[in-house]
């Protein structure tokens, strides 16, 4: 049997449901709130992979245990350093990332100019740094510590 990798989308949205105890509802909810960026196939079927599963499963965990808000987690998403990650040319300031802290970088592409532009949110480097808790936590202290040095 061939191994599937774990940035490989090939679970369809109910066997994650079930794998993760949520409803289908909720895992198009953070869809529309930009916390997750399904792969589509062109019928419109979203597909996702062992890592998509481990972020649900953190921003699921994050709500019902944590008691941050949705909109806490946006905001959480939008302390990434994305300008660092992507090694951004240019006046980061004119970035409309780099100014807003109320919404990641990749729910601003219709703002952005260059690469970030032309780019699939759902391959960037940004988007795909932080596939579980653990690594956005680590991504945050890096960055916190690093601009308080």
């Amino acid at each position: 049997m061939k191994s599937i990798a774990k940035n490989e989308p090939v679970f369809p949205i109910s066997v994650v449901a079930e794998r993760l105890g949520i409803s289908e509802h909720t895992i198009r909810m953070y869809e529309r709130e930009g916390l997750i960026i399904p792969y589509k196939r062109k019928s419109g079927h979203r597909l996702f992979s062992q890592e998509d599963i481990e972020r649900i499963e953190c921003i699921n965990k994050t709500v019902s245990e944590k008691k941050i808000s949705i909109a806490g987690i946006r905001r959480l998403l939008a302390l990434i350093p994305c300008w660092e990650i992507k090694g951004c040319g240019g006046d980061k300031y004119d970035c409309p990332a780099y100014v807003d802290y109320e919404k990641p970088c990749w729910l601003h592409k219709e703002n952005l100019k260059g690469d970030c532009a032309t780019n699939e949110c759902r391959e960037c480097p940004v988007y795909n740094s932080i596939k579980s808790c653990d690594e956005l936590k680590s991504l945050l202290k890096q960055y916190i510590e690093k601009t308080t040095i």
